[in-house]
């Protein structure tokens, strides 16, 4: 049993940051960044049947067809990300009133929908891309368990050494079959999740960095076949709370810079809806 300490809940029966009860939220979840975005992805469902904001969590949940679909924003970051998926998935698996594990385990479809910047030459902005994998340069895994690979736990010392980080980062795969369902006309790698815009992205205005030709380093670095393919601010999170609560996630990024060719999308808002029309028209014809 979880003390009331631990597991929030707010006098109306909702989770304590998101303001949301078990039947609030459908088995297919889209994640965006921007809480503006939530109605820009809704405006496409045929009804919507719940909505509420608190914080930065803006949450609709709808149908598109006969699927039922929520979609809720995270805001910017990892943090924000472990609030999220953590209260997301005591809405399915914890009854709220005993404070009791469910028997039967809900496994949760995430599929975030974001923005993100190219660091390899060949990925031109207003494309979509398909992050198999990523690696987070955040520290929020150090306070979790999370289980490795050989081969991912050798990727990622290699990045660090290459990378002259002073920590070693954590890498995760994406769900297989939801990566196979976004594959088509997509292209696909391993994404970067950093914990800021700036420096840890490799830009710099005008304070000063520590890490100097960071970018320049992530985009050279190569393990076999593999390569870096683009920064954000999320994703590694959700792949790895996906496997530490047995959930399955994807992340779908628009591309709307390319740092290589120093170049930005002229367009990002028609990026961003035909990635947003892309994913939905997918989610409609798979079995989710």
């Amino acid at each position: 049993m979880f003390a009331s300490s631990e597991l929030i809940v707010n006098p109306d029966g909702s989770i304590y940051h998101l303001h949301l009860r078990p039947e609030d939220i459908a088995s297919t979840i889209i994640v965006v960044g921007d809480p503006d975005r939530v109605p820009k992805v809704s405006r496409y469902f045929d009804c919507i049947d719940f909505q509420i904001h608190k914080r930065e969590f803006v949450t609709y949940t709808g149908y598109l067809g006969d699927k039922p679909l929520t979609v809720i924003s995270s805001g910017i970051g990892t943090d924000n990300v472990e609030i999220l998926i953590t209260e997301l998935d005591a809405l399915a698996n914890i009854d709220l009133q005993t404070r009791e594990v469910k028997p039967a385990h809900i496994t949760l479809n995430i599929i975030r929908i974001g923005t993100s910047g190219a660091m390899q030459a060949d990925i031109p902005t207003s494309s979509r891309l398909v992050s198999t994998a990523a690696v987070g340069l955040d520290n929020l895994m150090n306070f979790y368990n999370l289980p490795q690979s050989a081969e991912e736990r050798a990727f990622c010392s290699a990045l660090q050494q290459a990378a002259n980080l002073p920590f070693t980062p954590y890498r995760v795969s994406a769900d297989t079959d939801l990566v196979n369902l976004f594959a088509e006309g997509s292209e696909q790698g391993i994404t970067l999740t950093a914990p800021g815009f700036y420096a840890p992205q490799g830009r710099q205005l005008r304070a000063a960095q520590t890490l100097t030709g960071f970018l320049d380093r992530c985009t050279s670095f190569r393990m076999g076949q593999e390569r870096l393919t683009n920064f954000e601010m999320e994703t590694a999170a959700y792949y790895a709370f996906a496997r530490l609560l047995g959930h399955r996630a994807v992340s779908l990024n628009g591309i709307l810079a390319n740092r290589a060719l120093q170049r930005f999308d002229e367009n990002p808002e028609a990026t961003m809806d035909n990635l947003i029309r892309f994913a939905l028209e997918k989610i409609v014809a798979s079995d989710l």
